[in-house]
C-alpha cells in the first residue's frame, strides 16, 4: 500500500489572489486537481493538507482526506499535519506539492521505484536557470547526502547544478519520526521537509535521486510562472490531438482544457477554444474563433466560423453551426443547420430542420428557462422569435419576422407578424428631402 501527502496550504503570496496557490486553474482544471490525478494513479490512499479558512481547495481535494495547517511553519511542518491519518501506514508514503501540478504519473512510479532500493528517494532536476532552488549534495557514489536551501548555501553548494524539487518517498514510520526530529534553525526559522534527506543519511540509509525534466517538476509562485507552466500544458495537448488523428491548421492559437476529446480526422481552425467538458466525434470540422464548453459534436458535424456552443449542447451527425450562432442546453438534429446570426437555447430541433437567420428561443422568462422543440424537417424563417415553451411541428414552416407564442402543428404554415402597410407619398420626398 502507497499514500502520498499533497501540501496544498499555501496562500501564493506572489500570486496576489484571494484565490489559494493551489486552486489556480491550468488547461481549465485547479492545480490541485491536475497534481490528484497523477497521484491517483500510482498511489492507494492521497491526503491533502490545507491552509485555514480554504472551504474551496478542501471541496477540490474530495474525495480525499484533508487536514489543515492551522501555522504555516514550513513544509516539514505541513507533512507532519498528515502523521494522524497515515501513523499507523504499513507502506511508503510519498509527500507532494500543489504547485508542482506537472508531475506525470509515470515519474512518480519511477520515484516509487527508486524507493524500494534504498532508504529514501526524492525527485531532482536540472533548471536551465537553477534560481533560489535548493540544491542536491550527493557523495562520490551518487548517494544524496543533504539538501542545502538556496539562503542557507554557500557559493560552491549554489554552484550545484541538481536541484531540489521537493518531492520526497520513505516507508511511513520512518518518514514520520524525522520529520519530528526535524530543527527549525535555518535562515526562514522554518521546518523544511528537506532536512529529513539529513537525517535518513545520518542513519547509514541510501537516498537515492531520481532526475525527471524541468518543465514536468517546477514551480509555480508567480502569474508568470502560471502563464509558462499553461504554455508548457497546452503543447503538450496539441501534440496528443495531433498524434490522436486531428488537424490543427494553426496549433498554436488552438486553447485546450485537460479533457478535451477530438476524434479522427477532425480539423480544427486556428484561434479555437475548448473549454471543458468537450467531446467531439471523428471527421468534425471546427472553424476559426468558435469557442465550445461542455458540448458534444457528432461525427461529421461542422462548427463556425464564430460558434459558440455552451454546456448541454449535443450537435448530431452532419448538422451545421454557422458564424455567430450559440447554443445553449440544445440538441441540434442530425443534418439540421443554423447557419447564421441565431441563438438556440433549451431546445431540441429535430433532424434535418433549418433555422433562418437571426432566429431565437427566447427561453427565459425573467424567472424561469422554458424549451423550445422543433419537429423534424421544419423551416423556420430569417428573424423569427419563438417564445417558450413552443413547439413548431415536423415539416412547419414559419413564415419570417414572426413571433410564435402558440404550437404550430405538423405540416402547418404559420405566420406571427403584422400586416404590410404601404403609404403613398410618405417617403422621403413627402418629407421634403
Amino acid at each position: 500500500m502507497k499514500a502520498a501527502i499533497l501540501l496544498a496550504a499555501g496562500l501564493g503570496t506572489r500570486m496576489r489572489s484571494a484565490l489559494p496557490k493551489a486552486m489556480h486553474p491550468i488547461a481549465g482544471r485547479p492545480m490541485l486537481r491536475h497534481l490528484l490525478a497523477s497521484a491517483e494513479a500510482v498511489f492507494d490512499r492521497v491526503v491533502v493538507v490545507a491552509g485555514p479558512d480554504m472551504p474551496e481547495l478542501e471541496r477540490a481535494a474530495a474525495p480525499h482526506a484533508t487536514v489543515v495547517q492551522r501555522d504555516r511553519l514550513g513544509t516539514g511542518h505541513a507533512a507532519l499535519q498528515a502523521a494522524a491519518l497515515l501513523e499507523g501506514h504499513g507502506g511508503d508514503v510519498a509527500v507532494l506539492y500543489a504547485d508542482n501540478p506537472l508531475v506525470t504519473p509515470a515519474t512518480l512510479g519511477r520515484l516509487v521505484a527508486a524507493r524500494a532500493g534504498a532508504g529514501l528517494a526524492l525527485l531532482a532536476m536540472r533548471p536551465a536557470d537553477p534560481a533560489r532552488y535548493g540544491r542536491v549534495i550527493q557523495d562520490a557514489s551518487g548517494g544524496v547526502v543533504r539538501i542545502v536551501e538556496w539562503a542557507d548555501a554557500d557559493g560552491e553548494e549554489r554552484a550545484v547544478g541538481l536541484c531540489n524539487a521537493g518531492v520526497v518517498c520513505a516507508p511511513a514510520a520512518d518518514l514520520f519520526r524525522w520529520l519530528r526530529a526535524v530543527r527549525n534553525d535555518n535562515a526562514k526559522g522554518e521546518y523544511y521537509l528537506t532536512d529529513v534527506v539529513a537525517l535518513a543519511a545520518g542513519e547509514g540509509l541510501r537516498v537515492e535521486a531520481v532526475e525527471a525534466p524541468e518543465a514536468e517538476l517546477r514551480g509555480i509562485n508567480s502569474r508568470m510562472e502560471l502563464a509558462e507552466a499553461e504554455a508548457e500544458m497546452q503543447r503538450a495537448l496539441r501534440r496528443a490531438a495531433m498524434e490522436g488523428g486531428a488537424t490543427l491548421t494553426q496549433p498554436d492559437s488552438v486553447v485546450f482544457s485537460f479533457d478535451t476529446r477530438l476524434g479522427q480526422d477532425v480539423t480544427v481552425g486556428p484561434n479555437v477554444v475548448f473549454a471543458p467538458g468537450v467531446a467531439v466525434e471523428d471527421g468534425v470540422e471546427i472553424r476559426a474563433f468558435s469557442h465550445l464548453e461542455g458540448c458534444t459534436v457528432r461525427r461529421g458535424a461542422v462548427i463556425g466560423p464564430f460558434a459558440r456552443l455552451r454546456p448541454g449542447t449535443v450537435v448530431e451527425r452532419g448538422a451545421h453551426v454557422g458564424n455567430f450562432v450559440e447554443l445553449k442546453a440544445a440538441v441540434l438534429g442530425e443534418g439540421a443547420k443554423a447557419n447564421h446570426l441565431s441563438y438556440i437555447g433549451d431546445a431540441t430541433v429535430g433532424a434535418r430542420a433549418n433555422i433562418g437567420a437571426g432566429t431565437i428561443t427566447c427561453n427565459y422568462d425573467g424567472v424561469n428557462k422554458h424549451r423550445t422543440e422543433i419537429g423534424e424537417g421544419a423551416f423556420i424563417g430569417s428573424d423569427t422569435a419563438l417564445v417558450a415553451p413552443v413547439r413548431v411541428g415536423a415539416r412547419a414552416l414559419v413564415g419570417a419576422g414572426s413571433v410564435v407564442t402558440e404550437d404550430v402543428p405538423d405540416d402547418a404554415l404559420a405566420v406571427a407578424r403584422g400586416r404590410q402597410v404601404n403609404k403613398p407619398g410618405r417617403g422621403f420626398k413627402g418629407k421634403g428631402r
